[in-house]
């Protein structure tokens, strides 16, 4: 159930942040302005990435997790999902979509991602 009624330890979630990266795959840049604001409000460092393939250019050797947008131009959510598999470069993952259905979250979840929403976002959750 979500959200959690065990309490935070703010100590510990303060050292996750500050090690941590975000990272924001959605080819909309008002939806990942939106998120990076949000997140970054929260206390939670981001990086926006356009497109799958420009998060697959990228350096990413920091810890974090990443939002992924499914339907995106080139490879999509799902597909980029399946090629970090392959290149055995582990990231937790969270979908978000404004065009999702249970097969997709389905797959998804299978191949290990941590969550499935469906935009809009709650922000609480």
């Amino acid at each position: 159930m979500y959200p959690s009624s065990e309490p935070i330890d703010l100590s510990v979630l303060r050292l996750v942040q500050g090690k941590s990266l975000v990272r924001i795959v959605d080819d909309d840049e008002t939806v990942a302005k939106s998120y990076e604001f949000m997140l970054r409000c929260s206390g939670w460092n981001c990086r926006i990435f356009n497109s799958a393939e420009d998060y697959l250019a990228s350096e990413n050797v920091q810890i974090g997790c990443l939002i992924l947008d499914v339907r995106m131009p080139g490879l999509s959510g799902l597909q980029l999902q399946q090629k970090l598999e392959i290149l055995e470069r582990e990231i937790p993952i969270i979908f978000v979509t404004g065009h999702g259905d249970v097969d997709m979250a389905v797959l998804a979840l299978k191949r290990g991602a941590q969550d499935f929403m469906l935009k809009p976002v709650d922000p609480q959750r």
